[in-house]
């Protein structure tokens, strides 16, 4: 099976899975699909690859936090299983990404399986990782690993369990599957360990994380959560150590996403003066309701999410890549033309400089020579023009490909400067075939069609955003639609 086949066997699967799920992430599987037929035009993606498999089509948790921080129990109190191993050290090292299965026995699957399977999010992150740690791009199975759970909770969602920040035998890589993940989910949960009455020892976590935080527009989608609590209760001012977190937050200008204070149910260290025991639990249980509200709404906030990484693929395109190709091709050209002009002053340094050495020249007078006889009859004239034509064009095309290599190179480091999806470089190469002249003025790819096929896919996103909308408000109120929504839902119209 070819690439090209794969990949639409891929979406083929994808758009069977979503009409039954969700019809209007149906329709933007064939927005993407639109995007697909621009960018491979313009040499960005390969015909084996799709911007709909460079996200999660399934709603995504991610659990971020120091060692012995309580994730794990809190997944495990979270699924009604002890599925993750828990305790006061380092007791899982890598990204632990936990499923649904029908099976009632659990599964533990090496990180290949996560790396090559596009319904995940960590499809290809071996290449992502091998760019910041050469030669670790083979060792995933250090990094990643896949669970299966067959928790009713974790139904139609994904949960992943991250290694503690202050891991520094694999550090950057670390460092850079998590921007990776967090990126990509729908919900972040944040853990601090309530044990410590000082924020010093989650330094990294405020520093990478927080400080990061306030300057995403979905910065409302973290949580942070003070976990343990049950340990502050036996000081003598359990309010400051909650405070001091705070505090350390604010210092870091947050100010968006909520904070939480809570305790595992199964773990809890016993309180005894009872009145303080049920102000605690209280508040916990309190807390973790919220906490498992916003867990089980990511399914609606993951079908906002991949309608706005349909919109944002679609202007980054013709806000970010069009305009970074122009940029490129504009220097190549000016690098074309100067180097042609730099030959053509070597070829005329070359003619004076031989033809003084031969003795050509009386003063400032040229002699009879080779030049007088090539222009003596029409056929040799025609003969010398041919050759010198050929001659330049052997000289330009190599001056043009020297250059393109050298644009090549600045594509790839502006592609990861500015976030664009896909290889410049090799879009800017396509630009750069000895047929296509040095002074068109559109990439190639970047035809009238093409343009009114990003138009098109940026009005199916606000057609797609109000039919989700339509899914859950009724801003009329009308009596119809209140009726409708406490029976069953009539089928959808084809």
């Amino acid at each position: 099976m070819t690439g090209s086949n794969v990949i639409e066997h891929r979406l083929k699967q994808l758009e069977t899975h979503l009409e039954q799920e969700n019809p209007v992430l149906l329709n933007a599987v064939q927005s993407f699909r639109k995007l697909d037929l621009v960018t491979r035009h313009m040499g960005l993606i390969d015909e084996d690859q799709s911007h709909a498999t460079h996200i999660p089509w399934w709603p995504l948790i991610s659990v971020l936090g120091t060692f012995s921080a309580g994730k794990s129990t809190f997944i495990n109190d979270y699924l009604g299983e002890k599925l993750q191993r828990s305790g006061n050290q380092a007791v899982d090292d890598k990204f632990t990404v936990i499923c649904y299965s029908k099976q009632s026995e659990p599964h533990t699957l090496p990180g290949v399986a996560l790396d090559s399977d596009p319904r995940f999010p960590f499809y290809k992150i071996s290449a992502e990782i091998e760019k910041v740690a050469a030669g670790e791009g083979s060792r995933i199975d250090a990094y990643l690993q896949l669970k299966t759970c067959g928790s009713e909770r974790l139904r139609g969602k994904i949960i992943i369990d991250s290694p503690g920040f202050d891991a520094d035998a694999q550090r950057t890589s670390t460092l850079r599957i998590t921007d990776h993940m967090i990126d990509l989910s729908d919900l972040v949960l944040v853990f601090f360990d309530g044990r410590h009455p000082e924020p010093g020892a989650m330094r990294d976590t405020l520093d990478h994380l927080v400080d990061q935080t306030i300057r995403r527009p979905d910065s409302g989608k973290f949580l942070y959560i003070l976990n343990q609590l049950d340990t502050t209760a036996r000081e003598d001012n359990p309010e400051e150590v909650v405070a001091a977190w705070q505090r350390a937050l604010g210092e870091r200008g947050l100010t968006a996403g909520r904070f939480f204070t809570v305790y595992s149910k199964s773990a809890a260290n016993p309180i005894e003066d009872p009145a303080l025991r049920e102000r605690f639990e209280k508040k916990r249980d309190a807390d973790l309701a919220e906490i498992y509200a916003r867990m089980q709404q990511v399914e609606v906030e993951r079908a906002y999410r991949i309608v706005g990484s349909l919109e944002k693929t679609a202007r980054d395109i013709e806000e970010k890549t069009i305009p970074a190709l122009l940029e490129l091709i504009t220097t190549w050209r000016r690098r074309t033309l100067v180097g042609d002009a730099m030959v053509l002053l070597l070829a005329v340094a070359l003619f004076i400089f031989g033809s003084v050495e031969f003795g050509q020249w009386e003063g400032w007078q040229y002699k009879a020579g080779w030049w007088t006889w090539l222009t003596e009859t029409p056929l040799r004239m025609f003969l010398g023009a041919l050759g010198a034509y050929i001659v330049w064009l052997a000289l330009h095309y190599g001056v043009r490909h020297l250059a393109a290599r050298s644009v090549a190179r600045l594509a790839r480091k502006i592609g990861e400067s500015r976030g664009i999806r896909g290889d410049l470089a090799a879009a800017f190469l396509v630009n750069t075939v000895p047929w296509r002249s040095i002074f068109s003025k559109k990439p190639r790819g970047w035809r009238r069609r093409d343009r009114q096929r990003i138009a098109e896919v940026l009005e199916d996103t606000d057609r797609y955003v109000q039919d989700l909308n339509d899914s859950f408000t009724d801003p009329s109120g009308s009596p119809r639609m209140a009726e409708e929504s406490l029976s069953e839902p009539a089928p959808k119209e084809a």
